[in-house]
C-alpha cells in the first residue's frame, strides 16, 4: 500500500511572513510504498504551496488514514480530501494580502 504524510517546511522567511502573516503553512507530501525500482527507496513527494495553517492541518490529519494501491497524483488527492470532507483547502494566492 501506498501511503501518504505532509512534512512542513514553512513559510520561514521573515519577509513573507511580514507581508503575508504566519497563519501559512507550506512543504511537501512525502510518499512512502512505491516500487524501489523505479522510485528511490521506494519513495517520492510532492510539493505543497502555501495554505492556511488550518487546512495543513486538518489534511495532515486525514492523510494519516489515507492510503492507496496505486500512486495518485496530488490534484486527485486533493479532490478526495475534499469529498470524503466537505472542505475546501485554501490556497494562497499572489494577489492575497
Amino acid at each position: 500500500m501506498i501511503h501518504y504524510d505532509t512534512n512542513w517546511m514553512g513559510p520561514i522567511n521573515e519577509d513573507w511572513i511580514a507581508k503575508h502573516g504566519t497563519g501559512w503553512s507550506a512543504g511537501r507530501m512525502d510518499i512512502y510504498g512505491l516500487d524501489p525500482e523505479e522510485y528511490w527507496g521506494g519513495r517520492s513527494e510532492y510539493a505543497l504551496a502555501p495554505m492556511r495553517t488550518e487546512d495543513w492541518n486538518d489534511f495532515g490529519d486525514w492523510l494519516q488514514n489515507f492510503e492507496t494501491e496505486e500512486l495518485l497524483e496530488l490534484e486527485d488527492i486533493i479532490a478526495r480530501y475534499e469529498q470524503d470532507t466537505g472542505r475546501v483547502i485554501r490556497w494562497w494566492k499572489e494577489d492575497e494580502l
